[in-house]
């Protein structure tokens, strides 16, 4: 899946970068925005609240 990007290279300053994004997408923030999701997730699935420090 092609996402656009939010990276803050441009083709003026980074022009293979950019076509890269352009052909496969930017991966680096498709796997920032899916940790991102998991750990929400995580975050609700686990209560780490009662554990005790050892």
């Amino acid at each position: 899946m092609k996402a656009q990007s939010s990276a803050r290279f441009t083709d003026d300053n980074a022009p293979i970068y950019a076509e890269l994004i352009r052909d496969l997408g930017d991966v680096p923030e498709d796997v920032r925005r899916t940790a991102e999701q998991v750990l929400r997730k995580a975050d609700r699935a686990v209560d780490f609240s009662r554990a005790v420090a050892a």
